[in-house]
């Protein structure tokens, strides 16, 4: 190229009005668009009456072997179960050939805490709440599609894919656990 061309052809691209409307108008879009998708991003998180609840503890000593309580913890619930001897002893006696999400009973309890079963009370099916200490294997029934589940919270049989969900939690002492 020779030196008069390149002249003109930088003189035809000099910035002109219009140049300066279209990049002004796509900057307002473009802020216009952040003021309204920002609100409504920030609506989806949660509000803080569920934030307070990010952690509870809860005193394990009024639950009698056999027994199990239903808590709440962000506006889930939650069971608590004392497990016995039995139902320690015929969870762990399950093949994990024969379960639907293979998870054994040393994995949804904390060592040296066998006894105790944390698990979110919810059918993994369609969010139910089952029916404790019932169903064909003793442990926990959803009767509205007909999940069973043993006494670790495992699914056996029935439409849920997953066993019932262990939420974070830690033992603060023998008889208190934090949740969360």
């Amino acid at each position: 190229m020779d030196g008069d061309h390149i002249l003109a052809t930088q003189a035809e691209h000099q910035p002109t009005r219009r140049d300066f409307l279209y990049v002004a108008t796509g900057s307002v879009a473009a802020v216009g668009a952040a003021a309204v998708t920002w609100p409504l991003i920030n609506q989806l998180n949660p509000d803080a009456s569920t934030l307070a609840l990010a952690t509870i503890e809860f005193n394990l000593n009024g639950i009698e072997e056999g027994q199990t309580v239903t808590i709440l913890w962000r506006g889930l619930p939650v069971f608590v179960r004392h497990r016995t001897a039995a139902d320690i002893e015929e969870a762990k006696a399950v093949p994990l050939s024969d379960l639907k999400d293979p998870e054994t009973d040393e994995e949804r309890t904390k060592p040296g805490h066998e006894q105790w079963l944390v698990m979110i009370a919810n059918c993994t099916h369609l969010g139910c709440v089952p029916v404790g200490e019932s169903g064909d294997f003793d442990g926990w029934f959803c009767p509205c599609h007909g999940s069973h589940y043993d006494t670790a919270g495992r699914i056996r049989r029935g439409p849920a894919p997953l066993n019932l969900v262990v939420p974070p939690y830690e033992f603060l002492s023998d008889t208190l656990i934090q949740i969360g």
